[in-house]
């Protein structure tokens, strides 16, 4: 093998290693971007629930726990179940 061939085989090594790392950084970056969403409808789903609570829900406050518990499920379905932390 000529060392032509050996450095173009090194180079498409490195190429595959760097878009392994590539991916993998991309697929934290995106259940990290998943689990902030999440976060950001169970808070609005707690509040929900409090005004509820404490009367003071607007009239909708029912359609919009139905509407967040089903997107957490549909988060847990995806990503697996949530944790506390």
């Amino acid at each position: 093998m000529g060392l032509m061939d050996k450095v173009k085989e090194q180079a498409a090594a490195a190429a595959s290693v760097a878009k392994d790392v590539a991916q993998k950084g991309q697929a934290k970056v995106d259940e990290v971007q998943a689990r902030r969403a999440a976060d950001g409808v169970l808070r609005e789903m707690g509040l929900a629930v409090y005004l509820t609570k404490v009367g003071r829900a607007p009239a909708n406050a029912e359609d919009d726990i139905e509407r967040h518990v089903e997107t957490i499920r549909q988060y847990e379905s995806e990503h697996g179940p949530l944790q506390p932390d």
